[in-house]
Parts: C-alpha cells; sequence; structure tokens
C-alpha cells in the first residue's frame, strides 16, 4: 500500500461515495452511519452539513453550534442531555457555516496515505479514526493495530471490508518495532495516534540520549505531520451546596464510574475529585465516594502494565486507601501536607482516584478550581464540572465565563466527558494550541461526523439528578440512573438493546429499552 503511492492517492476520489464509489453507510454503523452519510450527502447537494443548524453565542463572542439531540430518536433516549460545538472566538456563523465539510469540500484532492496507530484500550476508537482520516481529511488508511486489539482484527476486516475491497484501508499487526518503521516509511504522508505523550514524543523525537538533543534543537525525527489524541488526568469539579443523601450517594456513584468505566483503563476517565474544603458536607461526599469505589462490581486489570502504575501511585501516596476486592482500586485523598503533584501529573491509566482539596464557595472555589486544573493538571482533554442546577443559576454569566477558561477538549456538565466521545457529531480532542514539542492531551480533532472547521470544544450537559427525582426537584428529565454506570444493574441488558436500536432503529424498541435502563 505505501509502495505504489499512486493507487492510494491519485486516479480516483479517496472518498467518492456520493459518486457511485465505496458505499461508507455499511462501515458507518451504527449512529455515526446516519450523520457521516446525512453529511456528505448534504456536501453533494451543495449545502452545508450546518444548513439547518441554529447558532448560539458563548462568551468571547463564541459561536456555538448544537450538536445533541438532533433527532428525535436522540432526544428521547437521551432526555436532559445536550451537547454543543464552541468555536473559538474571532469566527461568524457564516464562515462556521461555510467551511464545514473539510476534505469533502474537495474530495478529488487527496491528502495521501494515512498512517493510524490504533488504541489498544477501546474496540471502537480505530474504526472511527479510520473513518476520520478518509473522509475529513482525504487519505486512504493503513491502520496498524495495537498488540491488545490483535483478536479484533478479523472483526475489523469484516466490518470495514467494503474500504479494504475498494483499496483505501489496509489493516496490519505488529509491535512497537512494525509502528516505528512505518511511521518513517516513505509512503506515509501523515501518521495519527491514540495513545500516550511518551509514545507520541518518542515517535516523534526518538528515544535515548539523542531524543533529547532533537527535542532542545527542534529537530524531529518525524519529517511529517502528526495528529494525536492522548489522554491525560481528568478533573471532576465538585461545586459545593446543600445535598440530600440521595444527591451524596448518586454523584458518588457517577463519580467512580468516570473513573472505574472500562476498568479505569480510559483516556478520559476522571482521576482528581477537587472538593471543597469548605463544604459542610464534604465528610460526608468522602464517605460516599469510599462507599461507591469498594462496591462496584470487581474487574480484572487486563491493561497491561496496570498493577506496576498502581503500585507507583501507592507509592508516592503511601497513606492511599486499598479498597475492593484484594485492594484492587486505590483512592488518594491528599491533604493539605501531601505534595499533590505526583497525581495531578501522572495519568495513572488503572483504577486509582484521587481526592485534593481548594478553599471557598461559589465563585470564588470555582475560579480557584479552574485555575488548579488549568495550571496544575497535565492534560487538555476533558473536563468534569458537578454542580446543583439552582448554583448554576446563582452563578449566573461567572458559571459560563468560567467554562469559557477551562482550557479542555470537552467539558462536561453533571455528565461524563465520556458521553462526548460517544456523541458523533462531537468534536473529540484536546484543547487547541499543544505542539510538537508540548503535546499535552495531543493535536488535531476527530469524531466530527458534522465536518466542523477547527472546533475549539465540547460542551456536554446532563441532568443532576435522575427521573424521577429531576422532577420533584423541577428538572424536566425523564433519563434514569445512567445505563453506563458501574452500579447499574441492567447494563448489559441496556447495552444490547441500545445496540440492536442503534443497527436498526425504530419506535417500537423504545418500550424495552426503557424497560430495561429503569431497571439500573
Amino acid at each position: 500500500m505505501g509502495g505504489d503511492r499512486r493507487c492510494d492517492q491519485g486516479a480516483r476520489p479517496v472518498v467518492p461515495a456520493r459518486r457511485g464509489g465505496v458505499d461508507l453507510r455499511p462501515v458507518c454503523r451504527p449512529v455515526r452511519r446516519r450523520h457521516l452519510a446525512q453529511s456528505i450527502a448534504a456536501l453533494a447537494a451543495g449545502k452545508s452539513p450546518l444548513a439547518g443548524s441554529r447558532f448560539g453565542t458563548a462568551p468571547g463572542g463564541r459561536v456555538t453550534v448544537p450538536v445533541l439531540p438532533t433527532t428525535g430518536y436522540e432526544w428521547l433516549l437521551l432526555h436532559g442531555f445536550s451537547a454543543e460545538i464552541w468555536m473559538a472566538p474571532g469566527r461568524s456563523p457564516e464562515e462556521v457555516r461555510a467551511s464545514a465539510g473539510l476534505g469533502e469540500l474537495t474530495p478529488t484532492a487527496s491528502g495521501g496515505v494515512g498512517l493510524v496507530l490504533g488504541a489498544g484500550n477501546i474496540t471502537s476508537i480505530p474504526p472511527l479514526d479510520v473513518l476520520y482520516e478518509i473522509v475529513a481529511n482525504n487519505r486512504s488508511v493503513l491502520l496498524k493495530l495495537n498488540p491488545v486489539m490483535a483478536g479484533m482484527k478479523s472483526v475489523f476486516d469484516k466490518a470495514l471490508a467494503p474500504l479494504i475491497t475498494f483499496g483505501v484501508l489496509r489493516i496490519v499487526q505488529g509491535a512497537g518495532d512494525v509502528g516505528a518503521y512505518l511511521t518513517q516509511h516513505e509512503g506515509i504522508a501523515h501518521v495519527h495516534i491514540t495513545g500516550s505523550a511518551a509514545t507520541h514524543d518518542a515517535i516523534v523525537w526518538g528515544t535515548g540520549a539523542d531524543a533529547a538533543g532533537r527535542k532542545a534543537a527542534g529537530t524531529p525525527l518525524l519529517a511529517k505531520p502528526i495528529t494525536s489524541e492522548l489522554g491525560g488526568v481528568s478533573p471532576i469539579i465538585v461545586l459545593p451546596s446543600a445535598w440530600t443523601q440521595n444527591d451524596l450517594r448518586y454523584q458518588a456513584e457517577h463519580v467512580v464510574t468516570q473513573r472505574l468505566h472500562n476498568g479505569g483503563y480510559n483516556c478520559i476517565a476522571g482521576q482528581v475529585v477537587v472538593v471543597s474544603s469548605s463544604w459542610p458536607q464534604k465528610k460526608a461526599f468522602l464517605a460516599e465516594l469510599r462507599r461507591a469505589l469498594a462496591a462496584a462490581p470487581q474487574r480484572p486489570a487486563w491493561y497491561p502494565g496496570s498493577d506496576g502504575r498502581m503500585d507507583a501511585a501507592s507509592t508516592a501516596y503511601p497513606n492511599g486507601e486499598r479498597m475492593g476486592h484484594d485492594g484492587c482500586r486505590l483512592l488518594i485523598d491528599v491533604t493539605a501536607a501531601d505534595d499533590a503533584s505526583n497525581v495531578l501529573t501522572t495519568e495513572y491509566f488503572s483504577p486509582v482516584l484521587g481526592v485534593v482539596e481548594v478553599p471557598g464557595t461559589g465563585q470564588a472555589f470555582l475560579d480557584a478550581a479552574v485555575t488548579l486544573a488549568n495550571d496544575e493538571f497535565v492534560g487538555t482533554l476533558g473536563a468534569n464540572l458537578i454542580a446543583e442546577p439552582k448554583v448554576i443559576r446563582q452563578l449566573g454569566a461567572g458559571f459560563l465565563e468560567s467554562i469559557a477558561r477551562l482550557r479542555y477538549g470537552t467539558i462536561a456538565i453533571n455528565a461524563w466527558t465520556g458521553l462526548g466521545f460517544l456523541t458523533a457529531t462531537a468534536s473529540w480532542g484536546a484543547f487547541p494550541g499543544a505542539t510538537i514539542d508540548n503535546v499535552q492531551s495531543g493535536i488535531g480533532t476527530v469524531h466530527n461526523a458534522l465536518l466542523i472547521d477547527r472546533p475549539e470544544r465540547t460542551i456536554v450537559r446532563g441532568p443532576f439528578r435522575p427521573f424521577p427525582r429531576s422532577f420533584a426537584h423541577g428538572e424536566f428529565t425523564l433519563f434514569p440512573k445512567p445505563p453506563w454506570f458501574v452500579q447499574a444493574r441492567s447494563a448489559a441488558t441496556t447495552g444490547r438493546r441500545l445496540a440492536g436500536f442503534a443497527a436498526k432503529p425504530s419506535w417500537l424498541k423504545m418500550p424495552a429499552i426503557f424497560l430495561a435502563a429503569f431497571r439500573a
């Protein structure tokens, strides 16, 4: 594939779905099929993918684009949740609408062959990155699977067969030496990696003593562009107010879900809870957090290196509390006498949850927490905020100004940033501004099925309380405890029914989904 680049770049458009070539619709299943295919169809008809969008505004004169819900199905299935993309200041609505489409605006201008170094933790990431490279960037793709994903190759081969048959995708396997060889191959025009900052730097600068010299001199080993999604340490900022006992328990489970989903092996896993030292309910909340962390269902430490990272965290914080079966989880409550730098700057990628304290209440606390998250946490991928609706209303414009100050690519308010990852039309990636010599959480954007040019961030909002408690407190949301909570009893059943719905949507399938979800 990399040897004769003409076969992959030149004679035919990379993504000719709308001109009678490969049909992307079977490939983009389940949800992205609809949104990505609709964007391509709109452009084929001479329209912007944002032609029907009603833009809003955010602090700094930002244009906002609603991306969830976009259909009646989404409105009902995720009732109470919403998402929007914020553009950077200075972008006009007209320019945002006109520039949507990315590579599909010039579908015959090939971007060459892109190498995708696939993630090893979430099975959906490699095919999603492939689709974005093909559609948004007009590239043919060589996908190299992470060795952890070796068993998925036959599945990917089958799911992506139309792209393989058409000649715009090849899938290969191998260890780090294979990846290193491919990044330097002359047939590769671009590299995209989902992984760690350390792996990114090894690709860009090399390893050993020579790497430091190259970085100091600004002469990278990689002589081609690279984009990346690299994780980081995600904060969970908890705004103090008077919570009920049910609120304390529910939000503790919410936090534990953000840490333990997929066993804790998520780039977007919440790692450090920021609470107010002035909050009268701080001890009660931390007690619920300990209970939820200890009681969550057991999962094996399946991702390579997990035990070593857990041990390193225990060494850095010998007072950390081991809990769960065989001490498989670690809670680090950083007191004023402790050095918080390790927990704020090390992505543990394991079941480790930290807690740090900031003084104050209201806007003063929020301002201090935002400053901490911006200045002390490593990475800029995602930040989470938990706040009662009445507190958000009381803070008014100050709350939105604080959100605008947070330098993160996805910000979730009373939700988990993982929902932004799962939303096909949302952008996914680090906050803009990283460079190859200070990469933070990465460079560039993926997902983004509306093909929006240069999105700044995605803002996700959810209900503070689940139905029916939401109604009792004045929140109009029908959503129960989310089935993605690690404590949800019916997660497997709900997930299977949602997968069946996504493959073939029908209103007739809704009752069975709700029946399972309300048993969570």
